[in-house]
C-alpha cells in the first residue's frame, strides 16, 4: 500500500494538469498538506481516521508561529486542503477517511473594507497626472474600480488584450476560469491617456516607469529579460494604492481588493442582481458573492420606511 507522500505528490500533479489550479494554490496545498504528514507521520491512507484528524486539530489550534497561535481561518485552510486529497483518495477508489468527516470549525462573520464613493473620488484625485507613472496609477485605479479585477489578473494584462473601442475584454481568472469585464466611460479615458503616453513597445498593459535608462539599454538585458522587468508585481500595485490612501486621509487599511469589494458594493448598493454580479467578480458559486449582501442591507431600513405601510396614523378621538 503506498503511503501518504507519494499520494500527495500525484495529488498535487492533478490539481495541475486535470483541475487547471494556479501554483500559488497548488505551493499551498503542499504547504498544508506536508505539515499533517509531519504530524501524522508517513501513514497510509487507511490510517487517516477521525480520531486523528482530532488530535491533528488540537495541534494546529495550539501551534505557535513567531509566537502566534494559528488563526481559525488558516487552521480551515489545513482541512480544506486535507479534505481535498481524501476527496481525490476516494476518487482513485483508495480506502481512506471519509470527506463529510472533517468539518471546519466556525469562523466570526468575513469582514469587508470598501470605500464610500466620496473616498473613490478622494483616491481618484492623489495621482499626480503631470507624470507619466502618475497617468498609470489613475488608470489603474479606475481599471480595478471599474472591472472588479483582483491584483494578480490586472499585473498580467497585455495592450494587445483590451479593447479600449469596446470597453471589454477577457481576462483567466482563478481555476483558468474566463469571464468578460467592462471598463467604465473613465476607466477608458485614463487608460487611452496613460496610452498615449507611453512611447514604448512593451506588451504589459501597466509597466514601471522607474529606472527606464536599465532596460532601454540593450546591453543590460535581453528583450526577454527587458518583458519580464517591465511588468509590475501584486506588492507594487499595493503599493501605489496604499500611498494614494494615505494622501487621499482614508484611515481604512486599503489594498487592491478593497476597490474589488467597492466595486461588488457599488453594483449591488445599486440594483444589481447578485447572480450578475457573481460572474462579473468571477466567482464559482454565488455564496461566495453573497457575502456582499450583508454590506447592502442597511438600505433595506430605508426602503422600508420610505415605501412600506403608507397609511396616515389615526386621529385620537376628541
Amino acid at each position: 500500500m503506498r503511503r501518504v507522500s507519494d499520494l500527495a505528490m500525484d495529488f498535487l500533479e492533478y490539481c495541475e494538469i486535470e483541475k487547471g489550479h494556479s501554483q500559488l494554490t497548488i505551493r499551498n496545498y503542499d504547504h498544508y498538506l506536508q505539515r499533517f504528514i509531519e504530524f501524522a507521520g508517513d501513514i497510509k491512507p487507511s490510517q487517516i481516521t477521525r480520531n486523528l484528524i482530532k488530535n491533528y486539530r488540537l495541534h494546529l489550534n495550539r501551534l505557535k508561529i513567531n509566537d502566534k497561535s494559528m488563526s481559525t481561518t488558516t487552521q480551515n485552510y489545513h482541512l480544506i486542503a486535507l479534505r481535498s486529497f481524501l476527496k481525490y483518495l476516494a476518487r482513485e477508489n483508495i480506502n481512506t477517511l471519509p470527506v463529510a468527516q472533517i468539518e471546519l470549525a466556525k469562523t466570526g462573520e468575513r469582514e469587508l473594507t470598501f470605500l464610500e464613493p466620496k473616498e473613490i473620488q478622494e483616491l481618484m484625485a492623489k495621482p499626480d497626472l503631470h507624470s507619466i507613472a502618475g497617468l498609470r496609477d489613475r488608470a489603474i485605479l479606475e481599471t480595478l474600480y471599474s472591472t472588479g479585477l483582483r491584483v494578480s489578473e490586472l499585473v498580467k494584462l497585455k495592450r494587445d488584450e483590451v479593447n479600449l473601442e469596446k470597453g471589454e475584454f477577457a481576462v483567466k481568472g482563478k481555476g483558468e476560469k474566463v469571464r468578460v469585464v467592462y471598463l467604465s466611460p473613465a476607466a477608458k479615458e485614463w487608460l487611452s491617456r496613460y496610452l498615449k503616453e507611453r512611447h514604448d513597445d512593451l506588451p504589459a498593459l501597466f509597466t514601471k516607469h522607474t529606472s527606464r535608462r536599465e532596460i532601454e539599454n540593450p546591453d543590460d538585458f535581453d528583450k526577454e529579460e527587458i518583458i519580464k522587468y517591465s511588468y509590475l508585481t501584486p506588492r507594487t500595485i499595493q503599493r501605489i494604492i496604499q500611498k494614494y490612501a494615505r494622501a487621499a486621509g482614508i484611515t481604512k487599511h486599503v489594498t487592491p481588493h478593497t476597490l474589488r469589494h467597492s466595486f461588488a458594493t457599488d453594483l449591488l448598493a445599486n440594483g444589481a442582481d447578485l447572480r450578475s454580479v457573481q460572474e462579473l467578480l468571477g466567482h464559482q458559486s454565488v455564496t461566495t458573492t453573497q457575502v456582499y449582501t450583508h454590506i447592502t442591507n442597511p438600505q433595506l431600513k430605508e426602503v422600508h420606511q420610505a415605501f412600506h405601510d403608507r397609511r396616515k396614523p389615526k386621529e385620537e378621538s376628541s
